[in-house]
C-alpha cells in the first residue's frame, strides 16, 4: 500500500497575500481538486497536511475520504510538513504531493504509484521521480526504507538532498504530459491555469 500526503500547509508567499489552495479552480478550490484527483487514483491512504487557513481546508475535506494533520511548524518549511505526513503515514511508499498542483489527473496518479509498486518488488529502497522529456517534476515516491532519514532530515526546503545521496535507487517515471511541472506558485501562474 502507499501513502499520499498532500502539502497544503505552505504560506503561499508569492501569491500576494492570497493563499493558492482555496483559490477557485474547476469548479472546486485547488485543493479539492488535487485531493479529488488522488482519490480518483485508487490511492486508499490520503493525509492532507494543513497549515495556513487550516480551518478552511478542513472545511473543504471534511467529507473526503482523506486524513488531516495540522502541522504546528508549518511556517518553518515544507520538510516539516513532508516529515508530519510520514508520521502519520501506513503505507510503504509515502508519494509527496504538492497541493498546488491539479492538473495531474488521476490516471497519472494511477501510473505513478503502480510504477512504483513494479520498482519496489526488485529494490525496497526505490525512489521513483515523475518526469517529462528529462525534466523531473512531482510527485517523488520515497520507499518506507527512507522514513528514519526523512524524519530526522534538518535541511527544511524538502528532500532533494535523500534523492541526491541515493541515485543509485533513483528510477524516473517518464510522463506523457507536462503536467507534473505545473504548479500555482504567483497569480501569474493562477491567471494562465484558469485561461
Amino acid at each position: 500500500m502507499i501513502s499520499a500526503i498532500v502539502l497544503a500547509a505552505g504560506l503561499s508567499a508569492r501569491m500576494e497575500g492570497k493563499n493558492k489552495m482555496l483559490l477557485p479552480f474547476d469548479g472546486k478550490t485547488v485543493i479539492e481538486k488535487v485531493v479529488a484527483n488522488i482519490i480518483a487514483s485508487g490511492i486508499i491512504e490520503v493525509i492532507v497536511v494543513t497549515g495556513r487557513d487550516a480551518l478552511t481546508v478542513h472545511d473543504l475535506l471534511q467529507h473526503s475520504p482523506v486524513k488531516i494533520i495540522y502541522n504546528n511548524d508549518f511556517a518553518d518549511g515544507m520538510t516539516t510538513s513532508i516529515q508530519q505526513g510520514i508520521y502519520a503515514a501506513n503505507g510503504d511508499g509515502y508519494m509527496i504531493c504538492l497541493g498546488d498542483m491539479p492538473f495531474i489527473t488521476s490516471q497519472e496518479y494511477r501510473k505513478l504509484y503502480t510504477s512504483f509498486e513494479e520498482q519496489r518488488r526488485t529494490n525496497e529502497a526505490c525512489i521513483c521521480i515523475a518526469e517529462y522529456k528529462n525534466q523531473k517534476g512531482n510527485p517523488v515516491i520515497f520507499s518506507a526504507f527512507y522514513k528514519k532519514q526523512i524524519l530526522d532530515h534538518t535541511n527544511m526546503e524538502g528532500c532533494k538532498e535523500i534523492v541526491q545521496a541515493n541515485k543509485e535507487n533513483v528510477y524516473p517515471i517518464e510522463m506523457s504530459t507536462n503536467n507534473i511541472l505545473r504548479d500555482i506558485d504567483t497569480l501569474e501562474d493562477y491567471g494562465n491555469a484558469i485561461s
